[in-house]
């Protein structure tokens, strides 16, 4: 069966990507066996096998039933590389020494098999306890991330087979003393926020970030927000506010203190006003209208008559309204007036009727569409006062803000309490949703692919763990001397 090359031509490795691990390749060895073993294997073993994911650098792919692939973040990368040859340096460092010590005890040993006294038997005894300690803290090395020699040897490779285990231990360990309320709160109030946080407000320059930022946040917010959904919501929002109150008590309240002030005869003032403009500038249209109503068995000269006398009337009429504040007409206005705002208040069919006019009103199209449109007057005035450094949203916004920042700074009591917030608010978080954070990091870690995460935290820890074996390597002469030595001065 022919395996399938699942690169392109152009993403195919050089000769220095194969170098770098079979992770940024794609076709290491685990690959590369599988390929062998379904070679060798019949149709339904190589079927069963090509279930299995290929998984290539940072790849996050996945195949139904299988492990979650590595997380992107957690890739091999050409860094890992760098510090893994650093640990193949260390290693052959370690091996190099073994072979040392136990070159200097094949030749000791020589030495003391061919009669030389002395000092052969304190050099073997070194070199071989110094080859049993490399041996052992290799063993010991070696089985944290694979099974030595391949060997299956119980509890080695912990790393590849723990890992499920190691992640939920970790995040019961964060959970139980990173995340526990007492922890949390005790840290913020050492941190004294409320008191930092003033000081630093209540500095022009700071004040002005955060004025910009949140102007940009502001603008933001306001172009990702759909103006057809906004203006639904803000138009459902006044109708549904608007037919929930009742509007006469309120109408009537206010048309009474108005009658009272005199505020309405600025308005007849200028009705009356305009009334005698139209009339004097429209006459024949008023008298025509008289002529065109009258019977027609009266004779045209009475009914142009009739006409001019009734326009001449009505003019007089409101010129003697627009002239006499004390006329009769002004105060029966009056009257009415009164009257209407009463009803408004406790006449329950005058109330009726408003709420009806109300309703109609606010359900015609042409003032839902004034309501809706709001929103977008709104919107670009917040819009032009955001982005304008001088206006007056943005200077009261930097001004608030100095001097929240002032009052954080010196005022014990508002730190006290800002610092209490923050402390609840916190204790809160974690406490509620102390589970969910520390299931983070477990089902993170269970993510890893087990063969990566044992080839990266070798590569950055491995390291210093090849010294354990050079420290072994050397303890262990020491004490293989130091028995020796305490042997022989016995006489053992």
């Amino acid at each position: 069966m022919e395996r399938i090359d699942r690169t392109g031509p152009e993403e195919r490795p050089g000769p220095e990507e194969n170098r770098a691990g079979p992770e940024q390749t794609g076709t290491g060895p685990e690959e590369t066996r599988i390929g062998a073993e379904r070679e060798r294997s019949g149709p339904a073993e190589g079927a069963r096998r090509a279930r299995r994911p290929v998984r290539a650098a940072g790849a996050a792919r996945t195949v139904p039933g299988d492990r979650p692939a590595p997380l992107a973040s957690f890739a091999y990368t050409a860094a890992d590389e760098e510090k893994r040859r650093g640990v193949r340096r260390m290693k052959t460092t370690a091996t190099g020494l073994l072979l040392l010590v136990a070159l200097v005890y094949v030749l000791a040993t020589w030495a003391k098999n061919e009669g030389v006294g002395g000092w052969p038997g304190f050099v073997a005894a070194a070199a071989e306890a110094g080859m049993v300690g490399a041996l052992a803290d290799w063993f010991a090395v070696t089985a944290l991330f694979k099974r030595p020699l391949g060997l299956p040897i119980p509890h080695t490779a912990i790393i590849p087979t723990k890992k499920d285990q190691l992640g939920a231990s970790l995040g019961s360990f964060v959970g139980e003393n990173f995340l526990s309320g007492d922890v949390v709160r005790g840290r913020i109030h050492g941190l004294g926020v409320g008191r930092r946080l003033g000081a630093w407000l209540a500095e022009p320059e700071h004040a002005d970030r955060v004025t910009a930022e949140l102007s940009t946040a502001l603008r933001g917010a306001l172009t990702v927000l759909r103006d057809a959904d906004v203006q639904a919501v803000v138009g459902e929002a006044i109708t549904r506010r608007a037919n929930a109150v009742e509007i006469g008590p309120g109408l009537g309240k206010m048309l009474e203190k108005v009658v009272a002030d005199g505020g309405h005869r600025k308005v007849v003032d200028l009705i009356c006003t305009r009334a005698h403009d139209w009339l004097v500038l429209h006459g024949d249209s008023v008298m025509e209208a008289v002529q065109g109503g009258a019977p027609g068995w009266t004779p045209r000269f009475v009914d142009k008559r009739i006409g001019e006398r009734v326009y001449k009337e009505l003019l007089r009429f409101v010129t003697e309204m627009r002239d006499m504040p004390g006329h009769p007409a002004r105060a029966s206005i009056d009257t009415f007036l009164t009257d209407f705002a009463s009803d408004l208040q406790t006449d329950s069919d005058t109330r009726a009727r408003v709420e009806r006019l109300k309703s109609e009103i606010l359900g015609r199209g042409e003032v839902q569409e004034v309501i809706a449109s709001a929103w977008s007057s709104v919107r670009s005035m917040i819009i032009a006062a955001a982005e304008d450094e001088q206006s007056e949203l943005r200077l009261r916004a930097r001004a608030s803000l100095m001097g929240l920042g002032a009052r954080l700074a010196t005022d014990d009591r508002l730190q006290a309490k800002l610092d209490g917030w923050l402390e609840d608010a916190a204790v809160y978080v974690v406490t509620t949703y102390r589970t969910e954070i520390t299931s983070l990091i477990s089902d993170t870690v269970a993510s890893w692919d087990a063969d990566q995460t044992s080839k990266k935290i070798e590569a950055h820890i491995g390291r210093d763990l090849q010294f354990i074996r050079i420290n072994g390597t050397v303890v262990g002469a020491l004490a293989g001397l130091l028995i020796y030595t305490v042997s022989w001065a016995l006489g053992a």
